[in-house]
């Protein structure tokens, strides 16, 4: 037992170590969320977080120490998004001739979603640093954390907040969409992708591309055209009221 135990702190404390866990842990909740049959409460993403952090927090293994091993997928993670630009380009002709209703769903619908966090804030009487952080909340994480700082909130508060944005929205975005009646076909699928671009970027155009692939294109659409629009629309919308 000692000597497992020496084995373990010496394991923790090397970069090997967050690698080899996050990758083991994706691994079996990617196994467990196929086992389901892509349940939406299986969500890979949702398990293994939840799984790490109690790894972390039972081991008494602090976060640098963790992301000094997990960088390296972090790394992956510009050429992963790029590559989402693939499945658009093949779908270019619906681009072309959708463009216009895309571009006011994504103001429209990026504007929905800052204004009702902050309104939800305010009306709940939350200090204003935390109504703040929620207003780019519907960004991938990165970039909220950079608006929230411009704007007076709390980058790290914000980057919570776009997480939980995406869990939510990746469990609950295919029921809702059922709910409303959304169709499935290839318009459809368009429509329920945009949407959960929209409004849970990155994880929610994970979730959307292992459903369809047409709805996982114009969910990285939505993703990366909300980074652009959040970025100059709320600290300017900030600036002037």
């Amino acid at each position: 037992m000692p000597k497992f135990v020496e084995l373990w702190v010496y394991l923790s404390a090397t970069p090997l170590f967050g690698l080899t866990a996050t990758l083991v842990v994706y691994v079996l909740a990617q196994g467990f969320y196929t086992r389901f049959h892509q349940a939406a409460w299986a969500n890979p993403v949702l398990w293994s977080v939840v799984t790490l952090a109690s790894v972390l927090t039972a081991t008494g293994v602090d976060y640098p120490t963790y992301f000094s091993g997990a960088q390296f997928i972090h790394f992956l993670l510009g050429p992963a998004v790029v590559a989402l630009a693939w499945p658009l380009w093949e779908r270019r002709a619906a681009l072309r001739q959708h463009w216009r209703a895309l571009l006011a769903a994504a103001v429209l619908g990026g504007g929905a979603a800052s204004g009702s966090a902050l309104l939800l804030g305010y009306l709940v009487d939350l200090p204003k640093e935390v109504v703040l952080s929620l207003a780019p909340k519907s960004v991938t994480a990165p970039v909220a954390m950079g608006i929230a700082e411009k704007i007076g909130g709390i980058p790290a508060l914000a980057a919570v907040f776009a997480v939980v944005t995406g869990m939510v929205g990746a469990l609950s975005g295919k029921a809702l969409f059922d709910l409303l009646k959304v169709s499935t076909d290839p318009n459809g699928w368009m429509t329920r992708g945009f949407a959960m671009g929209t409004a849970a970027h990155g994880i929610g155009a994970a979730r959307a591309m292992q459903v369809n692939v047409d709805a996982g294109a114009f969910a990285g659409l939505a993703l990366g055209v909300q980074v652009v629009l959040a970025s100059l629309l709320i600290p300017l919308v900030f600036r002037i009221f």
